[in-house]
Parts: C-alpha cells; sequence; structure tokens
C-alpha cells in the first residue's frame, strides 16, 4: 500500500512546493544599510551550508563573540573571540563598504562576496544573517566553491525557535549540512551573558 501511496505524496509534496516557494531573507546591501547599527557585539550561533566542507572548521568551536567597530569611514573590524576547547583565540578581519557594492569586501579576499541579510527572517530582530559566497575555484566550476549563512545574534541565549527557523529556511534552499554551537564553556571575552 505504501508503494502505491509514495509516489502520489511526493507529487503532492513537489506541487506544494511548487505553489509555496521557499521563503527568502531581506537583503540588507552594505553600500546603503546605516553600519552604525550594526556596531557592538554579536554572539556566533549556528552556519549552514550546501557542503559539510563549508562550515567544517565551525565545529571545534564552543563559543564565540564577535565585536564590530568602525575604523575609518566605510571600513568595519571585526574581531572574534573564539573558544575552542580551553584555549581562547582572537582573529581579525578588515571589510570594507563600497558605495559601488551590495555586499562587503574583506580585505585580502577580493573573490569572497559577504552578503547581510535580515535577522527578520528567522523572527528574530536582534539577529543578522551574514552570507559567504566564493566563485567556482577554476572557470568551468559551476558550484561555488564557499557558500555558507551565518546566524548571528546580539545575546548568545537566544530562542531555539530562532535557530530551528534558520535551518529550515535554508534546508528549503538545499542547505542540509549545519552547525550549532554548543555554547557550554565561559566566553573567552564577555559581558555578561555566557562567562
Amino acid at each position: 500500500m505504501l508503494n502505491a501511496t509514495l509516489p502520489y505524496l511526493l507529487h503532492l509534496f513537489s506541487l506544494y512546493q511548487s505553489i509555496v516557494p521557499c521563503s527568502v531573507p531581506e537583503q540588507l546591501p552594505a553600500n546603503t544599510v546605516d553600519s552604525q547599527q550594526y556596531l557592538g557585539e554579536w554572539y556566533f550561533i549556528a552556519a549552514v551550508s550546501h557542503r559539510e566542507a563549508d562550515i567544517r572548521e565551525y565545529r571545534a568551536m564552543d563559543n564565540v563573540l564577535f565585536t564590530v567597530e568602525e575604523t575609518a569611514k566605510n571600513t568595519l573590524l571585526m574581531t572574534g573571540h573564539v573558544r575552542i576547547g580551553e584555549n581562547c583565540i582572537n582573529q581579525t578581519w578588515i571589510y570594507h563598504i563600497r558605495p559601488e557594492r551590495d555586499d562587503l569586501e574583506v580585505e585580502g579576499r577580493p573573490q569572497r562576496r559577504t552578503l547581510l541579510w535580515s535577522g527578520k527572517w528567522v523572527n528574530c530582530s536582534d539577529c543578522i544573517i551574514v552570507q559567504e559566497v566564493e566563485p567556482p575555484v577554476d572557470s568551468t566550476g559551476t558550484e561555488d566553491s564557499l557558500n555558507r549563512h551565518m546566524l548571528y545574534a546580539r545575546q548568545s541565549d537566544v530562542d531555539s525557535e530562532m535557530v530551528t527557523a534558520f535551518l529550515k529556511n535554508l534546508a528549503c534552499h538545499n542547505m542540509s549540512a549545519s552547525v550549532k554551537l554548543p555554547q557550554e564553556k565561559g566566553c573567552c571575552r564577555c559581558h555578561g551573558h555566557l562567562g
């Protein structure tokens, strides 16, 4: 009986997806958004991609607190305070906001596009989704060499429904490799929530 109904159910599901397609978040163009509202502290909550390789490096992390500062006009310094086991590692990235581009340009990685998306897509007004994309390694490639989405929040203890919405929304776009940072140990530089 299941063999007879399975094709019918799959057809109904594909029909449903064609009628109700995957939702997409609202892009926050880097060249028009007020960057001042994104300065300060952000907790890295989760990451999703098509491939495990794009998010593998996050599996070793317990928690990450980022600080974002404006160091010059249209230049942002992002410092990550990363907890891996009992160790704390600090990393920095410099991002440039270019008037002709809707993404952030990462210093030293001109091929990488860093796109900003509204956290409202996951019902979180104090969240932001950052997408990092790099083109195929060679000119004959059809799949981006990197494509991952990362969820950041102003607090470390976000509602699990927000994380679930993040994972489900991206799963609808065939992104099923995911990691949620456990946040079980004290963070390396916290002002309240974890350590």
